[in-house]
């Protein structure tokens, strides 16, 4: 597996939230209940993101919600 800049991955989920942001800019819950289009459009941004994310922070890097604060 190649190494990653992780300065692109995290350019990659700028944009892409930007993206999500503008899109949604101006619009209510009640019409985007409406806009099926902007609903798969949006989720798949953000799926973007997500991605972005584990190719900048692989599992591995990250450390457990057990570790970070203590026992649940």
């Amino acid at each position: 597996m190649s190494r990653h800049d992780p300065r692109v991955s995290l350019r990659d989920m700028l944009d892409h939230a930007r993206e999500a942001v503008a899109l949604s800019r101006g619009k209510t819950r009640a019409g985007l209940a409406k806009e099926w289009v902007l609903q798969l459009a949006l989720v798949r941004l953000v799926e973007i993101v997500g991605e972005a994310a584990t190719r900048t922070y692989p599992r591995e890097n990250r450390p457990s919600i057990r570790e970070s604060h203590g026992p649940i």
